[in-house]
């Protein structure tokens, strides 16, 4: 059973008695034979892993019912020889396939930086000496000695003289070194800054704090909105597919049809109206925003992420090295017996040593004015600090050649080495209290001269101060309806204190409220956490609605970084908290975060237009077609002009990618009542036109069979990109802003070729004259003002949260919600 942690015992003697008894082992260490017999027992001291198999997960992405639909088309496409068809279709399902293998992969790297962080070799006592033994083959009970600049290999217990300053930043999230002495717990995968000292093992491996921390990340995962939405999409025009060309058999079989030729009809009809391209244009939108974040210093590692930044509406920033600089401050001194300020931190770097690198050294030296304030002075004697004493001192030479002792340490043990008059060590309690209050760690400082006589000079606050543009930052997100909680493994006064500077108002409470979803909702922030915490907090939040995003740097921000919605890794992160990241930023400050949630906004309308588009001619396309030849009994399009039509229109909607599109001030998600309600209606009105263009022909020019079909073929052709300007936007068409060039370019191009198809043939369909021609682009126009119009209207009067229309997208939703299980290859 693993010991308990107890980082201040009351008696560090009956707690090391405790964990030796508990461990079964005692200070000389275990024996070679009894350390071998532990590892069979607890395993060795690393993060075990399940893996998959690549080829299993890979594999995974071709099972689904899109996939399926895919390939039963892509297998029919071959059976009936059409190869052309079948490699365009095989090459798309491929392409997505390793899309999301790819992106798949590089979110499982989390695993594998966390175990690289773990020590490579560890110095055990067994058989009455010291050895060095791979950390892995550490066990608990065994004795292991730690000292400066060394990575502790296990959770242990300290005993024996000595002292340790330990750096577990990483792990807790706390901003300064912490002092370790006998009966303390040092953590797995913290790092010795000063002193040297024996421990106990008392967990290895996946039972330690550190292990712990890694199981969270690989426990860790979510749900892709992303996912979802292209599902949901591609479901419902699947069944809308199929249950039309199983209208349109039965109707034609019922006449008396070949099967072999219905059969390729209804079959090249289906490919061209099931979303096969969908998940390829959608990850190619994805990807060129991806560029696009990188340019801004955002480094995306799973695509789906950015789709998740545009609607996310709560971001939970660690505190230490996030919102702060983790770089110890020194505040604004309080000189009690010091004539002033400057003389106060004079005195307080005589009692500093630059060479121990130890942070509150450094930041006494920094604010005193570095070298040149204490010039002139001679240091005879340095004592650095120790975990008993709590102080430093120096013996110096002063340039008028007195020697003076100066000392530095906890303000209690200051106080009562100099034993001042109540007036001064009530108004330095008073001064102690307000610091304390305010969130700052105090330091105090004293003098004394040849007499040996100490006096009290003043108190010295520190902290770590906010990013330059920590505020502006979190000002900015609350104005793109973003919501920034801090997170921290600090004492609530010191996080208290930070949110007030950052304009985060005062409610932080302490990590004991992580449990309560609706404390955890209404709180600014959490102090003292650990990382099942911050994994509970993003997991509450995310029960209670909101798309989370989190940002850390350290490996105890792992765990809720993989959790999050979207998780962000600062510059000068660990390696696993950017393996466990969504997005990696690589320059200073939270700025970026905001500038590519902008970009992602942008990227979601691209998205969005595309779905809506891609229903729209779903309808547009089926219903059409499928009427036309109940009613009118003949092929109002043949299979050539489908192929060419899914050629003319889906390849260069891949332009999307790059589309302009406003910036909405609210987080965005996917709203299918919207996007199904829209091109709906959108596609209605293109059945209309489509009838209004064949009966235009046949009633009116009186024209044959075949060029009836070579109009309604342009038709479709000139509409179908027309309608994807009417879906890009949610005002008019011709209302800013304006399409990218590349779409513009990409519509006359493939608009002009369709034009040339229909005047000459090219043995491919039937040939009509320029001025049938004219008249099918005057329609053409008219038909997408009329659908535009629709669409306003739509957007603008109609109320989608009616009670007949929540009943329609509940009989959709219930359609296609039973398959979700099934469907992830399809995304």
């Amino acid at each position: 059973m693993r010991p308990e942690p107890d980082p201040n015992p009351s008696d560090p003697a009956t707690r090391l008695a405790e964990v030796f008894g508990q461990v079964g082992a005692g200070p000389d260490g275990l024996s070679s034979s009894e350390a071998e017999s532990r590892l069979a027992r607890y395993g060795p001291n690393a993060i075990v892993e399940t893996r998959r198999s690549p080829w299993l997960a890979f594999l995974g992405y071709f099972w689904g019912p899109i996939p399926w639909m895919i390939e039963i088309a892509d297998l029919l496409s071959m059976a009936v020889g059409h190869w052309t068809d079948a490699g365009i279709i095989t090459a798309l399902l491929v392409f997505n396939a390793v899309v999301g293998f790819w992106q798949e992969h590089k979110a499982g790297s989390a695993i594998e930086a966390l175990r690289s962080k773990l020590a490579l070799r560890a110095r055990v006592r067994r058989d009455g000496r010291w050895q060095e033994v791979d950390a892995t083959r550490v066990v608990p009970g065994d004795v292991i000695r730690v000292r400066l600049g060394d990575v502790v290999p296990a959770d242990v217990v300290l005993f024996g003289d000595g002292y340790l300053t330990v750096d577990q930043s990483a792990l807790t999230g706390e901003s300064m070194p912490v002092a370790r002495g006998p009966g303390d717990d040092a953590f797995s995968g913290s790092v010795v800054k000063q002193g040297e000292m024996a421990g106990v093992v008392t967990a290895t491996g996946a039972r330690t704090f550190f292990g712990r921390t890694a199981r969270l990340v690989s426990e860790a995962g979510k749900p892709s909105h992303f996912q979802r939405a292209v599902l949901e999409i591609g479901d419902y025009l699947i069944y809308l597919c199929v249950a039309l060309v199983t209208v349109l058999v039965l109707v034609q079989l019922g006449r008396g049809e070949h099967w072999l030729t219905l059969l390729q009809f209804a079959l090249i009809l289906a490919v061209a109206s099931v979303p096969v391209a969908m998940p390829a244009v959608l990850s190619v939108t994805l990807a060129v925003g991806a560029l696009k974040l990188s340019k801004l210093k955002a480094i995306v590692s799973r695509l789906e992420a950015i789709e998740e930044m545009a609607g996310m509406d709560v971001l939970c920033s660690d505190k230490t090295g996030t919102l702060t600089e983790n770089r110890l401050t020194v505040g604004d001194p309080a000189p009690l017996g010091a004539p002033g300020p400057g003389d106060l931190l004079r005195w307080a770097a005589l009692a500093s040593r630059e060479e121990d690198a130890d942070p509150i050294d450094t930041a006494v030296i920094r604010a005193a004015g570095g070298a040149d304030a204490v010039k002139g002075y001679e240091r005879r004697s340095f004592v650095p600090f120790d975990p008993v004493g709590k102080r430093t001192e120096a013996r110096v030479k002063a340039p008028d050649g007195a020697l003076v002792a100066v000392t530095k340490g906890a303000p209690q043990v200051v106080l009562a080495l100099c034993e001042p008059d109540p007036d001064l060590e009530a108004r330095a309690r008073e001064t102690i209290d307000r610091f304390a209050a305010d969130g700052y760690r105090t330091l105090a400082v004293a003098v004394a001269g040849e007499d040996g006589a100490w006096r009290f000079q003043g108190l010295v606050p520190l902290f770590d101060p906010p990013r330059a543009d920590a505020a502006d930052t979190i000002r900015d997100a609350s104005r793109h309806r973003i919501r920034v909680k801090m997170i921290t493994g600090d004492n609530l006064a010191i996080a208290r204190q930070t949110a007030r500077q950052l304009g985060l108002g005062g409610d932080v409470r302490s990590a004991d409220a992580a449990g309560d979803p609706g404390a955890v909702e209404a709180a600014e922030g959490f102090a003292e956490v650990f990382p099942e915490h911050k994994f509970a907090i993003v997991q509450a939040l995310q029960d209670r609605g909101h798309i989370v995003g989190m940002t850390g740097d350290g490996v105890n921000d792992a765990p809720a970084l993989k959790q999050a919605d979207v998780g962000v890794a600062v510059a000068g992160a660990t390696d696993a908290a950017r393996a466990a990241a969504d997005l990696v930023l690589t320059a200073p400050g939270l700025s970026v975060i905001l500038r590519a949630v902008e970009e992602a906004r942008r990227i979601f309308e691209r998205m969005n237009s595309y779905a809506v588009y891609r229903i729209t001619e779903t309808i547009r396309i089926m219903f059409f077609v499928v009427l036309a030849m109940v009613f009118f009994n003949f092929y109002p399009i043949n299979a050539i002009m489908i192929i060419l039509l899914a050629f003319l229109n889906d390849v260069p909607i891949m332009t999307i990618a790059y589309d302009n599109t406003r910036l909405d001030p609210e987080p965005v998600r996917w709203d299918m009542r919207r996007v199904i309600t829209v091109a709906t209606a959108m596609g209605a009105v293109g059945v209309a036109g489509s009838f209004g263009m064949l009966l235009l022909a046949r009633d009116w020019l009186h024209l044959s069979v075949p060029q009836i079909q070579t109009y309604v073929f342009l038709k479709m052709a000139v509409a179908g990109h027309l309608v994807l300007f009417v879906a890009r936007t949610r005002g008019h068409f011709w209302e800013k802003p304006y399409p990218a060039p590349a779409m513009i370019w990409s519509a006359v191009v493939t608009k002009c070729l369709a034009t040339l198809v229909a005047a000459y043939g090219f043995g491919l369909v039937t040939p009509i004259t320029w001025p049938d021609i004219g008249l099918i682009w005057a329609y053409s126009v008219v038909s997408a003002v009329a659908t535009d119009a629709v669409k306003v209207w739509v957007l603008r009067h109609r109320d989608l949260s009616s009670p007949r229309h929540s009943r329609f997208l509940a009989v959709v939703r219930r359609a296609v919600t039973p398959h979700a299980a099934w469907t992830r290859g399809g995304a």
